[in-house]
């Protein structure tokens, strides 16, 4: 009888202590865990203080780190920007140019010729490095191209700016001008625009606003869209120049 009140005793015990354990877990789900640790949390899903804190730390790292990698990859670029050379960088801008008015004059049905120094005398740039003297200034000068189209010619030399201005002053620079029947072709970001020396001598100038364009000179009033449609091939080639 004794052994029997014991053995019903401790089955009663481990069945309550079974209980008290399924409470408990029922309890213990009901309650928000942290996702990260398990412990206690306000809401379902989210994080407890310590892990929050710790992952605001992660974040405003990873936010710095990103930041300082901007500024590298800015700095390199910059670095990279003042490696240039900016004479072979004009040259191309250039040659660029010349090659655009080049075949906008053989569209309008002018005959153009090559005339500048190195086309006329090959290899005479090198030749000319630290010579002085009025010789060598006039030969530098020489205009890009000869154009002829019904029993007129003209000298025409190319130029690039950026910024859209030409003025006496980026001539006269290399001194006086002898080819003073010479009109300049000025190739922009937005424009083809052209002026002739003694437009310019007079005081005019080209700017980023005035209307000098290409199509309005009475020499080359033939194709207007034509020369519109060269002009947006300028604007492909250096508007992010």
């Amino acid at each position: 009888m004794h052994k029997h009140v014991s053995f019903n005793a401790l089955a009663s015990l481990r069945k309550l202590n079974s209980e008290h354990k399924k409470r408990k877990l029922k309890k213990r789900r009901k309650m928000a865990e942290c996702i990260t640790c398990g412990e206690y949390t306000k809401f379902n899903g989210g994080l407890c203080f310590s892990c929050y804190k710790k992952e605001g730390k992660s974040k405003d790292k990873k936010a710095s780190e990103k930041e300082t990698e901007k500024k590298e990859i800015k700095t390199k670029k910059a670095e990279s920007k003042q490696k240039e050379n900016p004479w072979i960088s004009g040259v191309i801008k250039g040659r660029i140019a010349e090659t655009i008015v080049e075949e906008l004059f053989r569209s309008l049905g002018f005959q153009v010729f090559s005339y500048g120094m190195e086309n006329s005398i090959p290899g005479i740039k090198d030749l000319l490095k630290g010579v002085r003297g009025d010789v060598s200034k006039n030969i530098r000068q020489m205009p890009d191209f000869v154009v002829f189209k019904d029993n007129q010619a003209h000298f025409i030399e190319v130029k690039y700016r950026a910024s859209g201005e030409l003025k006496l002053k980026d001539i006269a620079k290399y001194g006086d001008y002898p080819f003073e029947n010479a009109l300049f072709v000025l190739v922009t970001k937005k424009h083809i625009k052209c002026i002739s020396y003694k437009e310019l001598s007079e005081g005019k100038e080209i700017t980023s606003t005035s209307h000098n364009y290409l199509g309005k000179r009475k020499e080359f009033d033939t194709d207007k869209e034509l020369i519109i449609e060269y002009c947006k091939y300028a604007v492909k080639f250096f508007e992010n120049v």
